[in-house]
């Protein structure tokens, strides 16, 4: 009898892992090219320093007010013109009596630490804690960036962009609060953002039945179509833990507001962002009564940890003039009938801020470059820092006439292409409710709407550094979604890589043209003309 074989049917192939080229980036969680991007940041805000000679713009307030500051105690008044002698070394000529000033402490401390440092007399000294600021605010995007995206190369895209503009690069290089401010706010955003994704994972980890364990790689928040959720807590499901990563965003945004109070709403539109994302993390889990469970049980704790913390860490901010008697305002209420010292010092310190706060909202003087809110997106009235023919001009620029000028003047593609990025994220929200660029909208409406309740202000388009973070993120976003949308159809895929580049090419090649404007180099006086694209710009 013979036996018949048969040969066993070879198992087909397994599918081709897809091909991921920019997979190289995630190596190490991403921290080579994050160093990478903060090396170019660093490399446009560090060197020279030293240039212009002279204080530049508001640096007349900030850099006097942080040497006293870190030398008194508190902010001191100085004689009349006292510029021209502090730029020459004399910075002890300051006067002993206290000085009204409008702005928390907090970054002006980071500027006095900068001249402690390196020395009053160091024009580096003057600008190094802003230039920190600047460099970290990079660091901070990529990582904010990174989580926000689940792309490493996104948020490599958005540090980049933050990297290479205009306004980031001469808010860094000059001694003003804003650039400061913009660095914690983004911290305080990147905390959360942390802080989001361990809630969810804890989340899931506290509704997994018995005796299972979630995959390592597996997503901390349940498919839409899993099964429901047990029904704890009446259907609010359980509490989240302690959220350290939530109170470390009560810390930096405290430090926010105590450098520039503009903070607050930034400070207001995140603690409703934390408790929304609690929410959405209730309702992907199949939690019966998610909103009520986030309003009852995620609401207060959030509440505690942005606001209470932010507001103690904003009174522990003027600790130096709680304990200095010789600043401004400090004995105003002392020997009130039945107050002690320190209800007195309250009470002063309160109608220092009446002070401050009557100031702010009734400041109307009239000032060349004041701008309108609704141009700043467009960088449409740029502010000059500086501007100074040097002479002689055939030595210094070998031309008629040199100039060397500081405007603080977003890069004009990164802008115009986030107005069209963020129109198109705001019209995705409304119409397919895309979530994932709903943070940085919601934080560039908390940045940018309020000031348009102050027309009459003298307010200026470099308050919108506080922007840029968000704008980068919204145009990182927009490219992924663009990239996304065009993998499947090649003919498409051409177009939006062809557009990709072009912009890119375009983002880089304004950069390198209008350097010279943002870090005061002397050039001839046409080449200036030449980067007036707009009149508004002169």
């Amino acid at each position: 009898m013979t036996r018949v074989t048969t040969a066993a049917t070879p198992s087909p192939p397994a599918p081709a892992a897809p091909r991921r080229p920019l997979a190289w980036l995630e190596r190490a969680n991403g921290w080579p090219v994050t160093l990478a991007v903060t090396a170019v940041a660093a490399a446009l805000r560090l060197p020279n320093l030293h240039r212009p000679f002279p204080l530049v713009f508001d640096e007349t307030y900030y850099v006097k007010d942080g040497w006293t500051l870190v030398t008194l105690g508190y902010e001191a008044q100085w004689p009349e013109e006292p510029n021209p002698d502090f730029e020459a070394g004399f910075t002890y000529s300051f006067l002993e009596k206290p000085a009204f000033v409008v702005h928390p402490q907090v970054g002006k401390w980071v500027i006095g630490l900068g001249m402690r440092l390196l020395g009053a007399d160091d024009r580096v000294g003057w600008r190094i804690g802003t230039a920190l600021a600047g460099v970290l605010m990079v660091l901070l995007v990529v990582r904010a960036g990174r989580r926000l995206l689940r792309s490493t190369a996104l948020g490599a895209l958005a540090g980049l962009l933050v990297a290479l503009d205009g306004l980031g690069i001469t808010m860094s290089r000059t001694a003003l609060l804003d650039g400061i401010m913009a660095m914690l706010v983004v911290a305080g955003f990147a905390a959360l953002l942390v802080d989001r994704d361990q809630a969810a994972a804890t989340l899931a980890a506290r509704l997994r039945p018995p005796g299972t364990r979630a995959e390592p790689d597996a997503d901390p928040a349940p498919a839409p179509d899993a099964a429901p959720a047990p029904d704890v807590g009446g259907g609010l499901g359980p509490g989240l833990g302690r959220r350290p990563w939530r109170l470390w965003a009560g810390v930096l945004l405290g430090l926010a507001v105590g450098t520039k109070w503009s903070a607050l709403w930034f400070l207001a539109a995140f603690g409703l962002l934390s408790v929304g994302w609690d929410a959405a993390a209730r309702y992907r889990a199949g939690l019966r009564r998610w909103w009520q469970g986030a309003l009852l049980r995620d609401a207060p704790a959030a509440f505690a940890s942005l606001v209470g913390v932010a507001a103690a860490v904003y009174a522990a901010s003027w600790a130096s003039w709680f304990a200095t008697p010789g600043s401004y305002g400090r004995g105003w209420a002392a020997g009130r009938p039945g107050g002690t010292a320190f209800t007195d010092a309250i009470a002063s310190w309160w109608h220092y801020h009446g002070q401050m706060w009557h100031f702010h909202t009734t400041l109307t003087a009239e000032h060349n470059y004041r701008s309108n809110p609704l141009g700043w997106l467009l960088q449409l009235r740029p502010t000059s820092f500086y501007y100074q023919s040097p002479e002689p001009p055939e030595q210094l620029c070998g031309a008629e006439r040199c100039s060397q000028a500081i405007t603080s003047l977003g890069n004009p593609f990164i802008w115009w292409f986030g107005v069209a990025a963020l129109v198109a994220a705001v019209w995705l929200l409304l119409r397919r409710r895309t979530t994932t660029p709903l943070a940085p909208v919601v934080a560039i409406a908390a940045g940018w709407l309020p000031w348009l309740a102050y027309p009459d202000r003298s307010i200026f388009t470099f308050y919108a550094v506080a922007l840029l973070p968000f704008v980068a993120l919204v145009l990182a976003w927009a490219a992924g979604a663009l990239w996304h949308w065009s993998r499947d159809d090649e003919v498409r895929r051409r177009w939006v890589v062809t557009g990709l580049v072009t912009a890119g090419v375009l983002v880089v090649a304004a950069t390198v043209f209008f350097l010279p404007v943002w870090t005061a180099e002397t050039i001839p006086f046409r080449q200036w003309q030449l980067r007036q694209w707009l009149p508004s710009w002169v």
